[in-house]
């Protein structure tokens, strides 16, 4: 179910160690997710994308993206491969400290109760990396479980299951997931040859959480997962791997009449990274080996506290927050580039620190009809001991060697927001705020190359920051639901891939990127000006006896403004931003036993490109389900993702060859529940 919600997110009691939500979360724009959005999905990332403002780097979901495209941005302002959003399991953030993106194999949808999506709202209590929102999950802590198993077309194969079990004050929730894909191969038709190959997947993870009941409404939850996910990458000789571990402890004290409430988490997550990349020969007959990064270990580790109060004053309740939190990474990547004469003739590494440290202030006000909510934010941000070593590998001896000075800066942000309820299920409201992301290690310290294109890394990058404002009108009037929100965005000093030059031949604009093949590009990430965005989204839901009817709008128009940074992309959209994405569902609960399901997602056309010159058409999706309940806590189903079998471009190289998404998949499978 997708809703714009239009009332305060209520307190529940819980048993795993988290505050409930602020009560000033209302004034800003919420969509929350639950029951068969989380339930129908195989991977989390494709539940998210049933909120047309969310997506990935690129129009693929998790089954065949490479790592370092997984990053997640809300509204089409400008995505980004590193994410322009945080997320957060209770409090932990699952954001790769070296790269910023979210292995999304690592959380199971079966093992979550809820996820908020906090559109625009990046400061607050979330701090660095919430530019363009929040994505919270929050943990299953109901007694009971499920397990679900499903198999497929492309040698798709599928086991998960979450559990929590309950002895007095104490309880354990377990999850796990198995996800296995021969895969499909990308490039299709006449333009295809030999080189191209299937994006074979299989993905591995497991998490465990030990809640202790302490004295009154104070538990203690300890914490740790574990994830592990191998696959093509399209081309032969061309593969990657992801794996990382995470561990948190956090105790809280639920607020109430009189009684304080307060959090304090500690977590540590480590991570490592492999991808070999290879260029390809024309024709698309054979590759050769163009980068082997073997290693990217990198680790991140941070805390946060927080206490809140609740005061009932004449006319309304006060709620106030206040806490700090801390995150700090480091990592480099390790490789083997300049293949010649049948071996890699370089060795590589490059990498460095990165810390950002934050106070806040939060409080909300709700009297009668009105609340009204705010905060400010201070955080110090510090990139440290950057260093890029190359050496030629037959003499040891470096042939680049580059250390980068420490540099670091404060930061202020704030959000402000107002809501008013004007009865009969209307309410309106109105926000402003501001937000930052400072550039991850991946950015600072990695160039990485793509079939023949290359991306040159940059130490110098300063954060991007981002202001806005934004206003909504929500009505609920019993089994219907309506949202609207129109927003303004600014982003500045975005960072972008910024084209340089064209190959084939060493650009002089920046030489150490070494031989840029014929159909290939360099580009380098630079803080390439402003840019702006309008936008509107529209949410509907409307229930019947027995069908349940939901739709969704999001329309953005986005421009960059390059300024001296990058002239050539003014006037321009960012890559990958449609202008208009929507999606629409149907459910028909035709008997007791059977329910029919059809959801729908179109998006206009995007650029594949800083240049706009590589155009990715206009793309409609259909996926269909039918679920059968056999008896109480077992079902049966089947599904058809692509249902029309669409070829939906996901990506366009230098010459003009497109990358294509999954066709039709078939899918059936059983799930329990208890």
């Amino acid at each position: 179910m997708i809703q714009d919600t239009p009332t305060p997110l209520p307190e529940v009691v819980v048993t795993a160690a988290r505050l409930p939500p602020a009560a000033g979360d209302a004034a800003f724009s919420v969509v929350r997710l639950e029951g068969q959005a989380l339930d129908r999905a195989t991977r989390l990332d494709e539940a998210l994308a049933t909120v047309p403002t969310v997506s990935l780097f690129r129009r693929t979901s998790s089954l065949g993206a490479n790592p370092t495209t997984q990053g997640i941005s809300l509204r089409a302002i400008a995505p980004s491969g590193a994410g322009r959003t945080l997320v957060t399991l209770d409090g932990e953030p699952l954001n790769d400290p070296f790269g910023g993106w979210v292995i999304w194999s690592q959380v199971a949808p079966e093992s979550l109760e809820s996820v908020d999506i906090i559109r625009g709202a990046g400061a607050g209590a979330y701090g660095a990396g919430a530019l363009t929102g929040v994505i919270t999950l929050r943990e299953r802590d109901r007694d009971g479980g499920v397990l679900d198993a499903s198999a497929g077309g492309d040698g798709g194969r599928r086991l998960a299951a979450a559990t929590t079990l309950t002895h007095g004050r104490a309880s354990i929730t377990a999850s796990a997931l198995y996800d296995r894909s021969d895969g499909y191969i990308p490039v299709r038709g006449p333009a295809a040859g030999a080189a191209d190959t299937p994006l074979d997947l299989e993905a591995r993870s497991a998490a465990l959480r030990v809640d202790l009941g302490l004295e009154a409404a104070t538990a203690l939850s300890l914490r740790a997962s574990a994830y592990e996910e191998d696959r093509g990458s399209g081309l032969a000789g061309a593969r990657s791997s992801a794996s990382g571990k995470g561990y948190s402890a956090t105790l809280a004290r639920t607020p109430g009449e009189g009684r304080l409430g307060a959090r304090v988490q500690v977590w540590r997550r480590e991570s490592d990274f492999a991808n070999t990349s290879a260029a390809v020969a024309a024709g698309r007959a054979t590759t050769a080996p163009a980068n082997d990064q073997y290693a990217t270990p990198a680790s991140g580790w941070g805390g946060n506290l927080a206490v809140r109060q609740s005061l009932v004053l004449a006319g309304g309740r006060l709620e106030g927050e206040v806490g700090a939190d801390a995150r700090f990474s480091e990592g480099g990547t390790q490789e083997r580039f300049r293949y010649m004469i049948g071996q890699f003739t370089r060795d590589r590494f490059a990498g460095g620190e990165t810390s950002v440290v934050g106070v806040y202030a939060e409080a909300s006000w709700t009297g009668g009809p009105w609340l009204v909510a705010g905060g400010l934010r201070l955080d110090r941000w510090e990139n440290a001991e950057g260093r890029r070593l190359e050496l030629d590998r037959a003499t040891g001896l470096p042939t680049l060697d580059e250390t980068y000075p420490d540099r670091s800066g404060d930061v202020v942000s704030a959000r402000l927001a107002l809501r008013r309820d004007l009865g009969a299920g209307l309410a309106i409201r109105a926000a402003a705020y501001s937000s930052f992301r400072p550039a991850t290690l991946n950015e600072l310290h990695r160039p990485f190359r793509v079939s023949n294109d290359l991306t040159e890394a940059n130490a110098a990058l300063e954060p991007e920051t981002l202001q806005g404002v934004e206003a909504g009108l929500s009505w609920s009037g019993g089994r219907t639901i309506l949202g609207a929100t129109v927003f303004w965005n600014r982003i500045e000093d975005a960072i972008v891939n910024v084209t340089i030059g064209e190959g084939p031949g060493v650009i002089a604009a920046l030489p150490r990127a070494g031989f840029i093949p014929a159909g290939g590009v360099l580009r380098q990430r630079r803080n390439a000006g402003v840019i702006e965005a309008t936008g509107l989204e529209l949410t509907a839901e409307h229930r019947f006896d027995t069908v349940t009817l939901v739709g969704a709008v999001s329309a953005t128009n986005a421009k960059v403004n390059g300024g001296s940074a990058a002239p050539r992309l003014t006037g321009l959209r960012p890559a990958q931003a449609p202008v208009l994405s929507a999606t629409a569902g149907v459910d028909w609960r035709m008997t007791e036993r059977l329910t029919l399901g059809a959801r729908a997602r179109y998006e206009s056309r995007r650029f594949d490109d800083d240049l706009n010159s590589r155009v990715l058409e206009a793309a409609l999706t259909i996926d269909a389900r039918a679920d059968w309940r056999v008896r109480g806590g077992v079902t049966l189903y089947a599904s058809a993702d692509n249902l029309l079998d669409e070829d939906i471009e996901i990506s366009e190289t230098g010459d003009g060859i497109a990358g294509f998404g999954p066709p039709r998949t078939l899918r059936a499978g059983v799930s329990f529940d208890w």
